[in-house]
């Protein structure tokens, strides 16, 4: 094909994005991503401070959508953030891409404002029960999910130690977001769990906040239905809110046409998510096989719909169910039992029954 050149007649009041960005760094951003950060270069390049509520008006986006943005370039390190002593965010650093190992430029100010969600570096030491610390975020402890044998059991955290934990400046952040979140003061219990999802599964800060704005936008704000979830995402290897993403757009799609298919609305309870997951991880059923058990339990049943089901797929488990072909080779293999059942000789099909005229009968007894 004949190739196409692309001209333009002004080069004045324009905005250079570093090719390295697009070959390198555009194909893994979502839009909000792509839009902060094209839009901190716009700013810089006017030489103007802004703020997270400017940058979120801009562009029809909330604070939250800003600040995991400005964390996913940090984390990316393409920029680096800057707080006061009250950790405001105060000022961005943008790096330059056309020199690799180029120092940080100009820092960009941001405008003092509300104190909402300041994203917590994520190049800081978490917490380890034992006293040591452990890295965390994007650091050589993430991969640790993906060992074998991994135990996820939730410690039994102490006082003292919830304690030194409350006490790192980017949790006290991060406690204060899943408040926000949840809408209320957070227990003592609500505080460990947070520390499981770092200390045990290992969650950066910002997997923690997608974590809870996850639950809390299905409707559950119980943090015991959020350790599942998140027990789930470490045994899947997700480390990171974008895989969290994708692998939760995928899970929902199959959660709710489960639930639909049991005549269920709304998220599953924890206990429904138990099933759910033993029916997609411990047993391995497609989400064919799964509906095909719910459309028999819903003609069978209408209570403990899921416990009725649970009995159709373990059966079909244990005599290694994989494809639809299995079932109806059970079903015919159940039907031919059946039919031997009823057709079986027994010690009543086998007496010799008498065959009486009635109708003589009611003439003799008229007579006499």
């Amino acid at each position: 094909m004949t190739p196409i050149r692309i001209y333009k007649d002004n080069y004045a009041d324009s905005t250079v994005i570093s090719n390295r960005f697009i070959d390198e760094y555009m194909k893994g951003a979502n839009d909000a991503q792509l839009k902060v950060y094209l839009y901190l270069l716009r700013i810089m390049g006017g030489g103007r401070p802004t703020s997270i509520s400017d940058i979120a008006d801009q562009f029809n986006h909330t604070e939250k959508d800003v600040l995991r943005a400005l964390r996913y370039w940090e984390k990316q390190k393409l920029l680096t953030l800057d707080f006061d002593g009250e950790k405001n965010l105060v000022g961005i650093h943008l790096r330059d891409l056309t020199r690799p190992d180029a120092p940080e430029q100009t820092s960009l100010p941001i405008l003092p404002g509300k104190r909402p969600e300041s994203p917590a570096n994520e190049d800081s030491q978490g917490f380890d029960p034992s006293g040591r610390a452990s890295c965390r975020g994007t650091g050589p402890a993430a991969p640790s999910l993906q060992r074998e044998a991994v135990s996820y059991e939730k410690p039994s955290y102490s006082a003292d130690q919830l304690r030194q934990f409350k006490e790192q400046d980017n949790i006290a952040q991060l406690l204060y977001v899943a408040q926000m979140y949840v809408g209320r003061p957070l227990t003592a219990g609500d505080m460990k769990t947070i520390l499981y999802f770092s200390d045990v599964l290992h969650f950066s800060d910002d997997l923690v906040d997608y974590l809870i704005q996850y639950c809390v936008e299905r409707g559950k704000r119980d943090f015991r239905y959020m350790e599942k979830v998140a027990v789930n995402w470490a045994q899947m290897g997700i480390t990171t809110p974008r895989q969290a993403q994708r692998a939760a757009a995928k899970y929902d799609k199959s959660v709710y046409s489960i639930m639909n298919g049991l005549g269920r609305e709304g998220a599953p309870t924890a206990k429904e998510l138990e099933y759910i997951n033993r029916w997609t991880r411990e047993y391995g059923f497609s989400l064919d096989i799964i509906l095909e058990a719910c459309e028999r339990t819903v003609m069978a049943t209408d209570k403990h719909r899921f416990e009725y089901a649970e009995g159709i797929l373990g059966s079909w488990s244990q005599k290694g169910v994989h494809h639809r072909a299995d079932i109806r080779r059970i079903d015919q293999i159940h039907q031919q039992q059946k039919n031997t059942q009823k057709t079986s000789p027994n010690r009543f099909n086998q007496f010799k029954q008498n065959s009486y005229d009635f109708e003589e009968l009611e003439k003799q007894l008229l007579e006499n």
